[in-house]
């Protein structure tokens, strides 16, 4: 129950000082509805099946043979560098002409990979198709070597 003091001939038109949260709160649980129906369509789930792989790693060779992607974008074929254009030249020699030996490319963190594409470009057309990306293991997974306490090597 509530009364008002005020008398009838005053020209204020009495602002109201109250908020009223009911429109704001109808807004609020219309945006809710709306994002609890949109959220579940807005993420991507491709279901793939992937088969197990039982292929026993293999063994590295002996000698194998680096190409060495620098930071500056020069090549180094084992330790001697090499150029773009003398690449197939230098491979063919250090491999007796076999194309089907394995290359092992590995690349400076700091090569974009549009520059490393155009690498592996250049030893598919020189016709060594069995490239292999070398990386560090990582740091987290521990070998047998690290879990008996041996020091790992640089």
């Amino acid at each position: 129950m509530g009364v008002s003091l005020k008398s009838g001939d005053d020209d204020d038109s009495g602002e109201v000082s109250e908020i009223n949260v009911t429109p704001f709160i109808d807004v609020v649980l219309v945006l809710l509805i709306i994002f609890m129906v949109a959220a579940p369509l807005s993420t991507v789930d491709v279901p793939v099946d992937l088969p197990v792989s039982n292929a026993q790693p293999q063994q590295r060779p002996d000698e194998p043979l680096y190409l060495t992607v620098q930071d500056d974008l020069n090549l180094v074929l084992g330790e001697a560098e090499v150029t773009r254009e003398g690449l197939q030249a230098a491979l063919d020699a250090r491999t007796g002409g076999k194309r089907d030996e394995r290359i092992f490319l590995r690349a400076d963190a700091a090569v974009d990979y549009g520059d490393l594409m155009e690498v592996m470009n250049g030893l598919r057309d020189a016709g060594y198709l069995k490239i292999a990306l070398v990386g560090l293991e990582n740091a987290g997974a521990a070998g047998p070597a690290d879990a008996a306490g041996a020091a790992p090597q640089p």
